[in-house]
């Protein structure tokens, strides 16, 4: 919609005020609500928020290690464009109307704003030639407490929705049969609509498939879901959590991206009839960028403490730097069944990660592969990749993926030095705030916000 449309639909709603949100740095939508009068004007003239959105972590902590948000720059005001594009009504309040927007227009915040940095990596595929689908399948956990039964048990053993190891239940969808409709419908109402919701193995877990689209889209229906299951769990006194790893006994949660490119006439380039799994040549190419950009780009796909505590044996998490065909225990899955579905999966983000971040780290690196040719020297895996003793293991905690990133020359040419910067400083920060003595510091800090 144009902002004209926009201004004529606002007026014709005759609402008060509108609810208008963005991203920071860990992907946690942050906003506010504006009386109508503000926001028809923020439609021409962007909307203020006080730069410390990026300039503190996910409690509220403020840096004291970034440059372009700090006490040494007292705070001041950066403004966002609002996207008449993203428009949609939230259906549980009322169909209330709700904006996303970006720093794309901002002089201090457009390189570190994550969703600005997928702007420019989607329209380098656009100028390519390749129009980039994408979606995201998240897993989340649900809990029958709210945030001050959490708070008053200093988040030590929350108790799940349902008990018991139920993967693809019906009897769990049936017997929780109201909040499990309500999640399907509302978010379909939302702009987010589902392939499809399950349960998932482990107490009170379940998993959604969100409907692909161009990656912009896909990553706003992904940032957007994350806070659309949690205020709708909380309309049944349940917390949905995106933690990474809550419980070392169980599962963690993932938020696989799935992806493709296609030309201008609806063609997928990844499918080759011609080829051995019909794979096509820019497909090669993009899954060796992908692979051989995986381990300096770590920290996109696993931002926090706990999101290494996911990547362990036997739990439906990649370790290693590796691919196969239909293979669940890899980094990187290629799903070949037809020419509409052919697509890559990576499998590496969790569901802590920042959908922003993870699907332009994902493109640019499939997009690095093809600029530059790459060859798929790594053999794919056949079976279980967990006991593929020669495979190159994935940096096994946040200090060592971010250590791993900062040497690195590919994140500067593929993101521009400033976003890097910032960023790296960012996981830094994060890495020296984690407490190990204090056995409950990461369900404190990650398990409601994240």
């Amino acid at each position: 919609m144009t902002t004209e449309e926009i201004t004529q639909l606002i007026q014709e709603l005759d609402v008060r005020n509108v609810k208008f949100g963005v991203t920071d740095i860990d992907g946690i939508l942050r906003g506010k609500m504006i009386s109508t009068e503000k926001f028809l004007k923020a439609l021409h003239c962007d909307i203020g928020f006080c730069n410390v959105i990026f300039g503190w972590d996910v409690n509220d902590a403020c840096y004291d290690n970034t440059e372009v948000s700090g006490w040494h720059t007292g705070y001041p005001d950066s403004f966002a464009t609002v996207d008449p594009g993203s428009y949609r009504k939230i259906p549980w309040e009322d169909n209330k109307p709700f904006f996303l927007g970006d720093f794309s227009s901002s002089d201090d915040m457009k390189e570190v704003c994550p969703r600005s940095l997928l702007k420019r990596i989607r329209n380098e595929a656009l100028e390519l030639g390749y129009s980039p689908k994408f979606s995201a399948e998240y897993e989340w956990f649900n809990f029958d407490e709210t945030p001050h039964s959490l708070r008053d048990k200093g988040y030590a053993d929350p108790t799940p929705m349902t008990p018991g190891m139920f993967g693809y239940s019906l009897l769990r969808a049936s017997q929780n049969s109201e909040y499990f409709n309500e999640l399907f419908d509302r978010l379909h109402e939302f702009g987010i609509p589902l392939e499809g919701i399950h349960t998932e193995t482990g107490d009170g877990v379940y998993e959604a498939a969100i409907t692909y689209d161009d990656i912009l889209e896909s990553a706003d229906r992904a940032a957007l879901f994350k806070t659309a299951v949690k205020e709708i769990a909380s309309q049944f006194d349940l917390t949905a959590s995106f933690m990474a790893k809550w419980n070392p006994k169980l599962p963690g949660c993932s938020a696989h991206l799935h992806q493709s490119l296609w030309d201008d006439k609806g063609t997928n380039l990844f499918y080759d009839p011609e080829t051995e799994n019909h794979i096509s040549k820019l497909l090669e190419h993009y899954l060796a960028g992908v692979l051989h950009c995986l381990p300096h780009l770590l920290p996109m796909y696993a931002p926090t403490v706990n999101s290494y505590k996911r990547y362990v044996e036997g739990s439906w998490a990649a370790t290693t730097v590796s691919w196969g065909i239909e293979n669940r225990t890899t980094a990187l899955r290629v799903i070949n069944h037809s020419e509409d579905s052919m697509r890559l999966e990576n499998r590496v983000p969790g569901a802590d990660s920042n959908p922003y971040l993870s699907m332009a780290a994902s493109l640019a690196s499939g997009l690095y592969g093809i600029r530059n040719k790459l060859t798929l020297n790594l053999p794919a895996t056949i079976g279980n990749e967990y006991k593929n003793a020669g495979s190159t293991p994935l940096p096994s905690d946040l200090h060592k993926a971010t250590e791993a990133m900062k040497r690195s020359e590919i994140p500067k040419e593929l993101f521009g030095e400033a976003f890097v910067d910032h960023f790296i400083r960012t996981r830094e920060w994060e890495w020296r705030q984690y407490d190990p003595q204090d056995r409950n510091w990461e369900m404190k800090r990650y398990f409601e916000i994240i």
